[in-house]
């Protein structure tokens, strides 16, 4: 008979999981669904779009058709579309809306309906316009807080994310973060006071709305004033700034009562299941790795010898449902975990960009949806005064070659300048996670699953010192970029067409 705290838990009980459409979402959906057989109802709280204006239509024509879901199919498509009749249910609703949309009857009634809640979703775009970043991942969570009351203070389960420990610097522990920058008033309790700040934020938001009435350049003073905020509080950049003030919030409401926040690192390819590999887009680290095997990029500012975070995605969602275990069996606490790697099974940038050369090397002609060819130069990880030098002086001198060129009646290749332009947006975006400061702590992640017994510690696994580095990005994580995330490249299908055209001219 099988012995498990997680499984004895869950069984006959009613989770409502948001983001399902994004890449952990689904993880944990697929995971539920294929490792809790006797779970209650899974509610899926979903956005209709134009295409698909239900929950229940979206899941039918997105979500279920994700590649994530093969190894369910593969094994019984009938059990798994059984599976889904039995334990799903679909709430057509918005996340950032009141009542996310619902009459007030609705709404009593899902609260009725769930034992638990698990908020996966979130803008992960770390330059949104600060009133869409605001509306996301910070002021949903009062829809969230209401639904848990409206249910007799339903346990809730935020995902949020490592770096809201923002500009702090060394051992980041699984702890309330306090501000890098500006402070913002603390209260007895542990958590800050953030309302002001978000109303002084909102006053910020509707000047720039007043004075601006080009959509473009509303949008874009929107993202720059998200960037200043962050800054002046302690953050890179828009999204982790809001994630953090979503935390407190959560942790002023749900003071004395059942919260968890669970924190991941760069999240990317699971390790093993469903498969190993599993990916669904572009992720943080894999949008530098692209640009480099697409030869658009070969240098990038950041410290070689920084310890970077990468975390499987599978190892995230176990860790959300240990949590959501955890919060069932033992009510009436706040927690936090970090789902990480950076001090369990350290790697620095150095040896990451190794593994991928490597495998450029040797087996790019195997990964050829992510490599044209073998790359032809080195990919080197400069310092960032170093970087922002390279930049000037490279613009500078390709456009007096321009005008050299031009003079002598010749046309210049913009390509050059291209790949400095990606290089640029890329370095925008990216450059603070290649610059690591700190390390994550997940020695209570570690201490739980030890907690939650043999069984669950297999069947659930979290703990990222189990694997190699190596072994994970070369046999298993560009493996799945190449094969998830990326779609066949065109340059094929233009070669074959010239081919035959050639052909059939010469008949």
């Amino acid at each position: 008979m099988i012995e498990s705290k997680t499984l004895t838990a869950l069984a006959g009980k009613n989770v409502l999981i948001t983001g399902t459409t994004g890449f952990v979402g689904k993880v944990v959906l697929e995971k539920l669904l294929r490792s809790v057989p006797d779970i209650g109802k899974i509610y899926l709280l979903v956005r209709g779009n134009r295409s698909y204006p239900t929950a229940e239509k979206r899941f039918a024509n997105e979500i279920a058709q994700s590649s994530i879901f093969e190894t369910l199919k593969s094994e019984d498509a009938q059990l798994f579309q059984a599976r889904c009749d039995e334990h799903l249910r679909f709430v057509s609703g918005e996340m950032t809306e009141k009542n996310f949309g619902l009459s007030e009857s609705e709404f009593q009634e899902l609260a009725g309906n769930i034992d638990i809640i698990v908020n996966s979703a979130a803008s992960v775009n770390f330059r949104e316009p600060l009133d869409q970043a605001l509306k996301i991942n910070t002021l949903c969570l009062n829809n969230m807080i209401a639904l848990s009351q409206a249910g007799g203070d339903l346990p809730i389960v935020q995902v949020s994310t490592c770096y809201v420990n923002g500009y702090n610097k060394g051992v980041m522990e699984e702890d309330n973060v306090i501000p890098a920058g500006q402070p913002v008033e603390r209260s007895e309790f542990g958590y800050f006071e953030v309302e002001p700040l978000i109303e002084l934020l909102q006053s910020k938001v509707q000047e720039v709305v007043a004075s601006t009435n080009d959509d473009e350049q509303r949008e874009k003073k929107l993202v720059d004033l998200g960037i200043a905020e962050a800054n002046r509080y302690g953050w890179n950049d828009t999204y982790t700034f809001t994630k953090w003030m979503g935390e407190q919030l959560l942790m002023k409401a749900m003071y004395g009562k059942t919260l968890t926040i669970l924190r991941p690192s760069i999240v990317e390819s699971t390790l093993e299941g469903p498969v190993p590999g599993w990916i669904e887009g572009v992720k943080v680290a894999d949008a530098i790795i692209l640009a480099y095997a697409r030869e658009k990029v070969n240098f990038f500012p950041g410290k070689r010898e920084g310890i970077i975070d990468i975390i499987p995605a599978d190892l995230v969602s176990n860790s959300i449902i240990l949590s959501a275990a955890e919060a069932l069996l033992d009510p009436y606490q706040q927690r936090i975990y970090q789902c990480s790697s950076s001090e369990a099974n350290p790697i620095r940038l150095k040896d990451v960009i190794g593994h991928v050369q490597a495998e450029a090397e040797e087996k790019h002609e195997v990964h050829d949806r992510l490599f044209i060819r073998k790359p032809q130069k080195s990919f080197m990880m400069i310092p960032s005064p170093v970087f922002n030098t390279v930049m000037t002086v490279g613009y500078h001198a390709i456009k007096v070659g321009f005008k050299l060129l031009e003079a002598l009646g010749r046309e210049p290749s913009s390509r050059m300048l291209s790949n400095l332009e990606a290089t640029r947006k890329l370095s925008i975006v990216f450059s603070f996670y290649t610059s690591p400061s700190y390390t994550f702590s997940n020695a209570k992640l570690l201490a739980l699953a030890k907690r939650m017994g043999e069984y669950d510690a297999k069947e659930f696994p979290v703990d990222s010192s189990q694997y190699d580095w190596g072994m994970y990005l070369r046999k298993v994580h560009i493996p799945g970029l190449n094969r998830y995330a990326l779609k066949p490249r065109r340059v094929y299908k233009l070669k074959k067409t010239t081919i035959e055209q050639q052909q059939s001219q010469a008949a």
